[in-house]
């Protein structure tokens, strides 16, 4: 049996994707087929089945078309093992395809095009990859948050799905949790974005056999960005200045060669996959402050914002947003990184603006991910009066 035209293909994905939807996670099916209907889906020879799927792959290069392929994903576990080993990072393909792809860096030679929607009434923010070049499409739905007051700080909870954002859900994977001025920011990440790394001590823990976890799970607090604004004491004029440590990469990351981290799968409510906590004695001053690193503070990535330039005819600071941006507003910026001396790269690596009342384009690369990115630009929607 074989395929010899796209079309075969192309139909099998079309049957797939209207029995199944888009797998969460290895341990929650999510297909709607019968167990006769399982059981010859997963008894199709490997060499065949590594075939067909590999040209659903081949034909489906953007979205909508991708659908196919996360349908194959949600048939069973061997169609799904053979689906994530086909299926190429974002860093390699450019593509984001897998729910997990939204932890993974992006493309190294190019941004990857989002958009962020808010909705004032509800509190949320909507995480949308743009499929034009357009600011108009419909995009695909990657990442959702809710924004939470609290007495001492604000948290906005970040989910997979746009109809549950809570710690509860099986969709939580991370949140942004600010300070009592709004001037300092953490990502943290419900799972461990690399192995050794140290769960956050901010909440109380339990302790599960020889392990200590967070009460909640999936709620872990695994510290992958610590974003800072400048306090603007003097009232001066100009743009918020921003800078980023990113925990999880280090500075090596942005060399030719350099690598960081990228995780295979989602994981919830695992608990053999938390760390063991390490003795308060084994820190350092630095991971007190900037904990959960498998590095020092030299060696991680920073990012800080693009110094813009003061236009004298239109009386404002510029960027060149290369057509992305095409309003002002103060929470518009480009990050780069920024080496040991504090001299900026050139190329941007984030930048984020608005094009509309409640519309802002997101574009991030290598060796930031989707996620990262989204927690960064999340802290921009925050008030901060002692920073303006």
């Amino acid at each position: 049996m074989s395929f010899k035209s796209g079309g075969a293909s192309r139909s099998l994905g079309h049957a797939l994707s209207s029995r199944s939807s888009p797998p969460v996670h290895d341990d929650e099916p999510s297909v709607v087929v019968d167990d006769a209907q399982r059981s010859f889906w997963a008894s199709m020879p490997p060499e065949l089945l590594r075939d067909v799927l590999m040209r659903i792959e081949a034909e489906a290069s953007s979205w909508p078309a991708r659908q196919f392929v996360v349908a194959c994903a949600g048939v069973c576990k061997s169609w799904r093992g053979v689906v994530k080993e086909i299926v190429m990072t974002p860093e390699v393909s450019g593509r984001l395809t897998l729910p997990i792809s939204v932890k993974q860096p992006g493309p190294r030679n190019f941004p990857l095009q989002c958009f962020i929607r808010r909705n004032r009434t509800t509190r949320t923010y909507h995480l949308y990859l743009g499929l034009t070049q357009a600011l108009t499409d419909s995009g695909k739905f990657l990442l959702a948050a809710r924004k939470y007051r609290r007495p001492t700080c604000t948290e906005y909870i970040i989910s997979l799905n746009a109809d549950d954002m809570s710690k509860g859900s099986g969709t939580y994977i991370g949140k942004l949790r600010s300070n009592f001025f709004g001037t300092r920011f953490v990502v943290y990440d419900a799972q461990p974005p690399h192995s050794g790394v140290t769960i956050s001590r901010s909440r109380p823990t339990r302790l599960v056999g020889s392990k200590q976890i967070a009460p909640r799970v999936p709620a872990g607090n695994y510290p992958v960005v610590h974003i800072a604004y400048e306090l603007n004491v003097l009232g001066s004029r100009g743009p918020r200045r921003i800078q980023c440590i990113m925990n999880s990469i280090p500075a090596s990351a942005i060399e030719p060669g350099g690598t960081a981290a990228t995780p295979t799968e989602l994981s919830f409510g695992n608990l053999d996959s938390l760390p063991s906590m390490p003795s308060s004695g084994s820190k350092s001053s630095w991971t007190e402050n900037v904990s959960g690193s498998l590095f020092a503070k030299d060696e991680m990535l920073v990012l800080k914002n693009k110094s813009p330039r003061w236009h004298d005819q239109l009386q404002c600071w510029c960027l060149n947003f290369r057509g992305r941006v095409t309003v002002a507003s103060v929470k518009n910026f480009q990050l780069v990184a920024s080496d040991s001396a504090g001299q900026e790269q050139d190329m941007v690596l984030l930048q984020f603006g608005k094009v509309g009342k409640d519309l802002f384009t997101m574009d991030y690369q290598y060796p930031i991910s989707a996620f990262q990115a989204f927690g960064i630009c999340l802290s921009s929607f925050d008030t901060k009066l002692a920073c303006e």
